[in-house]
């Protein structure tokens, strides 16, 4: 009896090129033993409720999309009573979670590691009542992906990202926030957060620091807080990139949970998805919470 997959795509994302691969990803499940049932989404949240919702008798979940999809198919196993190993087949604009475990670029070869890859135990992280897989943001920058069309990021891919964020440049706000860690409070005006479990954000490799394990229990944490001068903020992105440039103004430490508290609504990003306006956050790592497959070859 043929084992059981269930595969949720995407087929808009990146430049939709999952749609000249489609047979050939299933082809790849099917030739492995695997009975396939396809799953398109049409709308937001419908990769959450495909994966939630599955009968039982599944043996694996596999999706293809960008983060944003990964996103909403770990959520749903999150929610899940019993959760399943993950496959994923990178399709988007900028995949920072499938770089960070060595997933090829090509989908076929994805495809493959999904069906002939090890098993990897990640960790998952809690926000409040919702998860993130690779990172949860704020500030400046963190509403570039969701607020890029679609059409932008297919025909512009990386560089859209960076254009619309230059563009929210002169519009630049801090947050007054309480924040609450390893015991420590740190208060301030901060122009950016982010909370992450990847070895790049945004296709910024190096960004969340050195040393990054995804498996290790705690988050890599970086913190801008708002300069004094204006002009100290091409610094800031200067040092952002490029760790040996140090600034006053940038904080990193890792954690396994985090608390941040503001008077007024702060909007977060969640694996570059919406993830709500909050005046507090919980934010907590959940331990080698979720299998996902990976290359043989993967460390």
């Amino acid at each position: 009896m043929a084992k059981q997959m269930l595969f949720v795509y995407n087929p808009r994302a990146g430049k939709a090129q999952i749609r000249s691969n489609l047979l050939d990803i299933i082809d790849t499940f099917v030739k492995a033993g695997y009975e396939v049932t396809a799953y398109p989404t049409q709308a937001p949240g419908d990769a959450v409720k495909a994966v939630q919702e599955r009968r039982d008798g599944y043996e694996i979940v596999a999706c293809s999309g960008g983060d944003g999809t990964l996103d909403e198919v770990v959520t749903g196993m999150m929610k899940s009573e019993e959760r399943l190993p993950i496959g994923y087949v990178p399709a988007g604009s900028t995949n920072d979670f499938a770089n960070s475990l060595g997933i090829p670029k090509s989908m076929l070869r994805a495809a493959d590691v999904v069906v002939n890859g090890r098993t990897f135990a990640c960790d998952v992280g809690k926000f409040n009542g919702g998860t993130f897989i690779y990172v949860a943001a704020f500030g400046i920058f963190t509403d570039v992906s969701y607020g890029t069309p679609q059409d932008t990021k297919n025909v512009l891919g990386h560089a859209a990202y960076l254009i619309e964020g230059v563009k929210r440049l002169p519009s630049v706000r801090a947050y007054p926030l309480k924040i609450t860690c390893n015991e420590e409070i740190i208060e301030g005006e901060f122009l950016y957060g982010m909370i992450t479990n990847s070895h790049s954000v945004g296709g910024f490799r190096g960004i969340t620091g050195q040393n990054v394990a995804l498996d290790d229990g705690v988050f890599e944490v970086t913190l801008i807080r708002k300069p004094s001068n204006p002009l100290d903020i091409n610094n800031i992105i200067v040092a952002l990139v490029d760790k040996r440039v140090k600034s006053e103004y940038i904080y990193t430490f890792t954690t396994e949970s985090m608390k941040v508290e503001s008077e007024e609504p702060v909007a977060w990003t969640l694996d570059g998805e919406f993830g709500g306006e909050h005046n507090k956050v919980q934010i907590e790592n959940w331990h080698r919470a979720l299998e996902i497959r990976v290359p043989r070859e993967a460390e």
